[in-house]
C-alpha cells in the first residue's frame, strides 16, 4: 500500500468488477444523489480535478457542469476506463498524496467516497490543498461516519437503527455489495469519527464553508433508499483554503 493513498493491488484486482458495477445507469445510491451532488458543486468553466475518479463517473457529471477536468486515480485500469468513456479532458495515474500536478492550479477539488479508503488522510488533504488556487473549493463527499457503525434491523422502511459498538475510534471494514445480480467487494475501508476529518482538514490549511447530509431521491421505491430519508447515507463538506 502506498503511503497516501488506496490499496493500489487490490484495487486493480477488482478494478474490473467495480468498472462493470458503476457504469450501469440508476443502479446505486450514486444514481439517487447524483442530481443533489451537481446542485452542491455548481455550474462553472474553471480547473477542476476529480481524485480517486475510479471510473470516471464523477469527471463525466464535472464536464456536464462545464469545468476543464482532470481525472486522477492510483489504479490504471480504472484511469483507462475513465479515458475510454471521454471522461475529462486530461489524466493522470497517480498516488492522491503525491500527484504530478503543479502547484495552485485547481479552482475545484472533488475528492468523491475515496478518503474512507485512504490510510494516510491529512497527507492527501495536503496535498490537495497544495493543487488548490488560493480561491479554489475542496468537495468532499464521505459514506457518513455514523453510518458506518450502525444498521438497520431490517428492510423495513421504519427499521430501528441501531448502534454497534461505538461511534469513536478507527475501524477497518471489509464486505461487499450484490444488487441486482452485480457484485462489488470493497476493502480497506477506514470508519473514522468525524472530528478526524474536521482536524485532518484544518491541518491542511481548509476551512469548512458549506456541509450537507443529502436526501436521496426515491426513483424506485427501493426500501433501502427510503431508510436513508431518515438516516443520512452520506456528508458532503465544501472546504476552501484558509488566508494565513
Amino acid at each position: 500500500m502506498s503511503k497516501g493513498s488506496v490499496d493500489r493491488d487490490y484495487w486493480s484486482a477488482v478494478a474490473d468488477e467495480w468498472i462493470a458495477w458503476a457504469r450501469l445507469p440508476d443502479h446505486d445510491a450514486f444514481w439517487s444523489y447524483r442530481s443533489a451532488l451537481s446542485g452542491f458543486i455548481g455550474k462553472g468553466n474553471g480547473a477542476a480535478l476529480d481524485v480517486g475518479c475510479g471510473e470516471g463517473r464523477v469527471s463525466r457529471e464535472l464536464k456536464t457542469l462545464g469545468y476543464h477536468v482532470t481525472a486522477c486515480d492510483a489504479v490504471d485500469a480504472m484511469v483507462a476506463a475513465a479515458a475510454a468513456a471521454e471522461s475529462a479532458d486530461d489524466y493522470a495515474v497517480a498516488d492522491a498524496a503525491a500527484l504530478p500536478l503543479d502547484s495552485d492550479r485547481f479552482d475545484l477539488v472533488v475528492a468523491y467516497n475515496m478518503l474512507m479508503d485512504v490510510e494516510n488522510v491529512p497527507a492527501v488533504l495536503r496535498e490537495i490543498r497544495r493543487v488548490l488556487r488560493p480561491g479554489g473549493r475542496l468537495v468532499l463527499s464521505l459514506v457518513h461516519p455514523f453510518r458506518n457503525r450502525g444498521r438497520f434491523v431490517n428492510t423495513a422502511p421504519d427499521a430501528p437503527f441501531v448502534l454497534d459498538g461505538t461511534y469513536y475510534g478507527r475501524e477497518r471494514f471489509e464486505g461487499e455489495e450484490k444488487l441486482d445480480g452485480v457484485r462489488v467487494r470493497f476493502t480497506g475501508w477506514w470508519s473514522q469519527p468525524l472530528e478526524t476529518y474536521v482536524d485532518a482538514l484544518a491541518g491542511a490549511g481548509l476551512a469548512i464553508t458549506a456541509l450537507r447530509e443529502p436526501l436521496p431521491e426515491q426513483r424506485d421505491g427501493r426500501n433501502a433508499l427510503q431508510q436513508w430519508m431518515r438516516v443520512p447515507l452520506f456528508l458532503w463538506v465544501e472546504a476552501r483554503p484558509l488566508a494565513w
